[in-house]
């Protein structure tokens, strides 16, 4: 039976990675645990035959599927507790060679989706004075490195975006909590990760290199 006392949480991209270990730990405990993917027939299977768990269809990217999301989550459970913006994905490419589209369609999901996902909670958890935010970050937050510059821009926007709400959500009860892992045995570097291909003898040595060397660590970090 579920702990009517127990956090919620609500847990973007639980298909792989971070997010669908998380949601394995915090079902297991019995808390209530919204599970979502941009095809909720990737997580039906954390769902399946437990009344404590909803799977639901969620693209960071689309705003009414965000804001439909956060309602049907309300409506089962009353409240979330827990928000943890976890969905988004890593892309390379030299900062002269990377490609517009590819550029504008991470931040959407990485920058632009988490921000519209924690507006679409802060209205309920200001509310009861309580809450906790969660970003999963990257080390890249904090440093640029060959290839990634574009990856970490996204990064370092979360962070800064998460000390103001920080400060914002102090007096409500509201807490931030930033993550920042390094390289971890997920999809990352392999289904996830996105590479527009250095061509430029000059960035051999540099932005090819290392995306070379992403490559090749994928399964072995």
């Amino acid at each position: 039976m579920t702990d009517l006392q127990a956090p919620v949480w609500f847990i973007t991209g639980c298909s792989t990675g971070f997010g669908r270990e998380l949601a394995k730990l915090t079902i297991e405990r019995g808390w209530p645990t919204v599970v979502t993917a941009r095809g909720k027939d990737r997580v039906a299977d954390l769902a399946e035959g437990r009344d404590h768990v909803l799977a639901l269809d969620l693209d960071v990217t689309n705003m009414k599927q965000v804001s439909d999301a956060v309602s049907a989550a309300e409506r089962k459970f009353g409240r979330i507790d827990v928000l943890v913006n976890n969905a988004g994905y890593g892309y390379q490419a030299s900062i002269e060679e990377g490609e517009e589209d590819e550029i504008r369609a991470m931040f959407d999901a990485n920058v632009f989706g988490l921000f519209a996902m924690t507006r679409a909670v802060l209205p309920g958890m200001r509310a009861k004075r309580k809450g906790h935010i969660l970003n999963i970050t990257s080390m890249a937050g904090f440093m640029g490195l060959p290839s990634s510059g574009y990856y970490a821009a996204s990064k370092h926007a979360v962070e800064g975006f998460s000390d103001a709400l920080a400060h914002e959500g102090a007096p409500l009860g509201i807490k931030v909590t930033c993550v920042e892992p390094g390289p971890f045995r997920t999809d990352w570097a392999g289904r996830s990760l996105k590479q527009t291909p250095s061509t430029i003898a000059d960035y051999s040595e540099t932005a090819a290199a290392r995306m070379g060397a992403t490559a090749g660590y994928r399964g072995r970090q």
